[in-house]
This record gives C-alpha cells, sequence and structure tokens, in this order.
C-alpha cells in the first residue's frame, strides 16, 4: 500500500475507534439500565472506562503485535492534547473556564501523583509487569473515586428502562466489532507509515494517534464550553488523564513489558510534565482565561514541530 492510502487507512481506524466506543458505551448504559444493574456498576463502565476506551484498546492491541512503544507514547500524547488542545479549545471559545473549588483540592493532587509515579517508573525506559500492576489497582481505586463522588445528575442508573431492544443490541456488538477492527489498522498503519516515512512510530502515536483518541474529549469539551459548564469540561479531562496513565499504560503492561522509545522519552514525557504544571498554574487562579488557552495552543505547535524536527 501507498504512503496515502496508509494515511487514510489511519484516518478511518481512529474513527471507527471513536464512533466504536460512542455505541459501545451508549448502549451499555441502556442494557445496564434495562437489567437494574447497579448505578456504581453502570458508572464504572461509563464514568471510568468510558474516559479512554479508544486509547486502550488501541494500546491492548499494540501489545498483542509486539509494539510495547506505542503504548506509553499514546497515553502520554493524549494527556499532552487533552491539556494542551482540549482545554486550550474550550478556553479560547468560551473566553474563560471557571474552576471549582474540588478540582483544585482534589483532582489536580490526583493527577499530578498518578502523572509522578508515570514519570519515576519510566526513567530507566521501561515499565514492568509488576509496574504495570501498581498502576492498575491505582486506576481501581480511582474508579471507586470517581463513581462514589460524582453528582447526582451523572447518576446514569436512574434513566433505566424496562427493556432492550434489538437496536441496543446491535449497536453494543457493532461497538465492539468498530473497537477491535478501528485498534487493529490504527497499530498497523502507525507501523506501515513509520516503515515507509522512516518517521518513529512513537513520534507518530505522539501526534496522530493521541490527537484522534481524543477526540471525544474535545467534541465533549466543546459542546460544554457552549453550554457554559466548565465543571463538565474539568471532570472530562481529569478523569480521562487520569485512566491514560493508570489503565491505559498498566493494563496493557500486564501483559508485557513497556517500551519507552527516545521521541516519548525526550519530548512526550517532559512536555506531558510541562503541560500538567502549567495547567496547575492557570488553575490557581481558579480560572483559565483566553489568552491562556490562546499561549497551550502555541505550546502544542511547538511540541508537534519538535517531535517531527520541524522546529
Amino acid at each position: 500500500m501507498t504512503l496515502f492510502l496508509w494515511l487514510l487507512a489511519l484516518g478511518v481506524s481512529l474513527a471507527l475507534l471513536t464512533k466504536g466506543a460512542q455505541w459501545m458505551l451508549e448502549s451499555a448504559e441502556k442494557i445496564g439500565g434495562a437489567l437494574k444493574l447497579s448505578p456504581f456498576i453502570i458508572g464504572v463502565l461509563l464514568v471510568g472506562v468510558g474516559t479512554s476506551l479508544p486509547e486502550l484498546v488501541s494500546a491492548l492491541y499494540a501489545v498483542y503485535t509486539g509494539a510495547t512503544n506505542l503504548v506509553v507514547a499514546n497515553a502520554v500524547g493524549s494527556n499532552i492534547a487533552n491539556i494542551l488542545l482540549v482545554v486550550a479549545i474550550a478556553a479560547v471559545y468560551a473566553g474563560y473556564l471557571k474552576m471549582e473549588g474540588e478540582t483544585i483540592d482534589v483532582d489536580f493532587p490526583l493527577l499530578a501523583a498518578g502523572t509522578v509515579l508515570v514519570i519515576l517508573m519510566s526513567l530507566d525506559g521501561i515499565i514492568s509487569r509488576t509496574e504495570s500492576a501498581f498502576l492498575t489497582v491505582g486506576v481501581l481505586l480511582y474508579l471507586v473515586y470517581a463513581v462514589l463522588t460524582k453528582r447526582p445528575e451523572q447518576d446514569v442508573a436512574k434513566r433505566a428502562r424496562e427493556t432492550i431492544s434489538i437496536r441496543e443490541w446491535s449497536f453494543f456488538v457493532f461497538g465492539i466489532v468498530a473497537l477491535a477492527i478501528g485498534a487493529k489498522y490504527t497499530i498497523d498503519s502507525v507501523i506501515a507509515i513509520s516503515d515507509i516515512t522512516g518517521i518513529g512510530s512513537g513520534a507518530i502515536a505522539l501526534f496522530a494517534v493521541a490527537l484522534g483518541t481524543s477526540l471525544p474529549e474535545l467534541v465533549t469539551s466543546i459542546y460544554a464550553a457552549r453550554q457554559g459548564n466548565a465543571s463538565l469540561i474539568f471532570g472530562n479531562i481529569f478523569g480521562s488523564n487520569m485512566f491514560n496513565i493508570l489503565a491505559v499504560i498498566g493494563i496493557p503492561g500486564l501483559f508485557a513489558t513497556l517500551s519507552i522509545d527516545n521521541e516519548t522519552a525526550r519530548f512526550g514525557i517532559p512536555v506531558m510534565i510541562a503541560a500538567t504544571v502549567l495547567f496547575f498554574v492557570s488553575g490557581l487562579s481558579r480560572r483559565i482565561n483566553r489568552w491562556e488557552g490562546i499561549f497551550l495552543l502555541f505550546v502544542y505547535v511547538y511540541f508537534i514541530g519538535s517531535i517531527f524536527g520541524l522546529l
């Protein structure tokens, strides 16, 4: 296949990943409600897994194919995109985003602790299965926290239905199939594009795969900004970033030792640290202004230019 066809395959695969996750989770919510599953179980599915399902599925397939370096690159790149792109665009669009007290007092320390933990684990260039087990335990604890502290209006069980239609079961199955196909061809496309262009697969994952799998967060945040609901934006970003560094790295790492490639070590991890610090500093005033959003966008552009050697 030519480079153009592989680029097209990558775009289609990323679309399948995001759409498959949407189909699966929306139908799972309705099926879980109709089956009268507890709010805790449905909440774990939607609040936890739903934040980063495309990243997780593609990471698992990457381990299956032996491309273990793409796991950390994808998770790190997604966290960078969530802060420097998603939050930035939402702030520019809305004019400013106001943070609630709990965001500064609880969510930031949790995200900082998780980020520092992954950084320390990655210093030797790998993340072992034992380290991945610690991360997996961490995500289980975080899911319990997320479900037990979610607001009443987020309780999806209150929207329970008595029956499950064929349409809902069909979309659940379609979602699983779309996720599987999307994950396979996303990873295959990244490896093929890397071979054709000579660009490291980690660099492609840091940018293209991370950007594609962060599109659900971007769409959700723009919609929330339009509604003036900054709490939804920050909840979405914090949940997604925590799940990325704990589950997207931890769960696949249970099956194989994860390697960290040169691009991720040189650019990805330092920029993730910088993005998290900038996010925290901006949040000290309990609001992110439009000019801060523009600055974050410039940092993201500089990051992309650096990993591809353009700057």
